[in-house]
């Protein structure tokens, strides 16, 4: 009889995988499904995760466990509404819009420091009817890639002077931070900067601008940090974990008992214990503990997985097109989702000190979550009229109406 090398067989299975694998990443349309197949997924386990952190909470103040996770749940619908409508429009649409969209998220800006709310320490919402509130900054980021991006696209013939490089992006986006700032959000404010260095990159920036910007950055948090004593209660409590469990340290510590209690797989779905109240913010911005507890190392891994494929296809689109004005948004959105998701999932696990971000698509609030859909929307376009893209969807077009013949 003829001897097999069994360690043939998993080598031919693992190649036949791999290049089926890149036969689909190579097809012309792989970005555009990729994005949005990870994005409604994303959305989908945070409705999930929002019902489940939040019952406890929306009982208490509303009495029915229901209430926030039934807001949620309308701010998805209408958030996939306006991606579905920004994944139909065209580039036109877009930088014909930018200079007014950033013109009303500045004026709210102002308008948040003249009439919002103060919330949790931070007065940067606005009151709407009801119950509902806005938050411009949120708004604001997609404002800032939309009119960065059309602004470079624009000077890309004079970008190598580094006057047309900076001017007028980076007092615009200056202005906004030092807005956010005013109405305590340093957050967000951090985010319009990564925002700004993402599309910077993009167009070829020099590293040794990243670098000032990076020390300009690491002196603007001490001074920010050393002017308001709860900045410098989280920096501390980063800086030194463990020191004080039951006082600053208490969310972190809370958060990270759960993904521990949660193991392999988990407690199960709506078993969560921390949501009970021992877990501060535990439907927004400390939501991904409570999917460590209830779905376990596999709920938090797939999180993250999901997260990576959106950034594949995001980065992915920005690298492989040939229009200025898509490889800048694309390279603002990515840089928007992945350093949000990388700040909150770190201040989890107490990588980096808390700052206030929500998980894109997965935490509670509509402020955070229609921009993002909005943008993903945008995203989804222009990966649609990329000529590629275009050709496959003629030929797709064309393939439809012959079967029905």
């Amino acid at each position: 009889m003829t001897a097999v090398d069994t360690d043939a067989v998993p080598t031919a299975s693992a190649r036949r995988v791999s290049v089926r694998v890149k036969l689909l990443l190579d097809h012309p349309l792989s970005t555009y499904y990729l994005l949005i197949g990870a994005s409604l997924l994303l959305l989908i386990l945070g409705l999930v995760m929002v019902l489940s952190a939040s019952s406890i909470e929306s009982y208490r103040v509303f009495g029915s466990a229901y209430t926030l996770a039934q807001r949620q749940a309308m701010f998805a619908v209408i958030g996939v509404i306006v991606m579905i409508f920004a994944a139909r429009t065209s580039i036109q649409f877009w930088r014909a819009i930018s200079w007014y969209q950033l013109g009303v998220c500045l004026l709210l800006l102002i308008a948040v420091l003249l009439i919002g709310v103060e919330v949790a320490g931070q007065r940067n919402w606005i009151d709407l009817f009801g119950p509902f509130r806005l938050q411009p900054s949120e708004f604001a980021k997609f404002a800032l890639i939309v009119w960065g991006a059309d602004l470079l696209t624009r000077k890309s013939h004079l970008l190598n002077n580094w006057k047309h490089l900076l001017i007028p992006l980076l007092p615009v986006s200056g202005l906004m931070m030092v807005l956010v700032l005013l109405e305590g959000d340093f957050g967000n404010a951090f985010m319009l900067a990564a925002i700004t260095c993402g599309m910077l990159f993009a167009v070829g920036a020099p590293m040794r601008l990243f670098a000032l910007f990076a020390g300009l950055g690491a002196l603007s948090i001490w001074l920010l940090a050393i002017a308001a004593p709860y900045r410098m209660d989280r920096f501390s409590a980063w800086l030194n974990p463990g020191n004080d469990r039951l006082g600053v340290d208490w969310q972190v510590t809370q958060g990270q008992y759960a993904l521990g209690t949660g193991g392999f797989w988990g407690v199960g779905l709506g078993a969560s214990r921390e949501k009970w109240g021992s877990l501060p913010e535990a439907h927004t911005d400390f939501i991904f503990p409570v999917i460590g507890e209830e779905l376990g190392l596999v709920g938090t891994l797939a999180v993250l997985g999901l997260f990576a494929i959106s950034a594949f296809a995001i980065f992915r689109l920005s690298r492989t097109t040939s229009d200025g004005f898509v490889r800048v948004s694309a390279a603002g959105v990515g840089s928007w989702i992945l350093f949000q998701a990388i700040l909150n999932i770190g201040a989890v696990l107490g990588l980096l000190p808390i700052t206030g971000v929500p998980l894109p698509l997965v935490s509670y609030g509509g402020s955070s979550l229609l921009p993002i859909l909005a943008a993903i929307g945008m995203l989804l376009a222009l990966a649609r009229q990329e000529p590629s893209a275009r050709t496959a969807l003629r030929r797709k077009s064309t393939a439809m109406s012959l079967r029905r013949r």
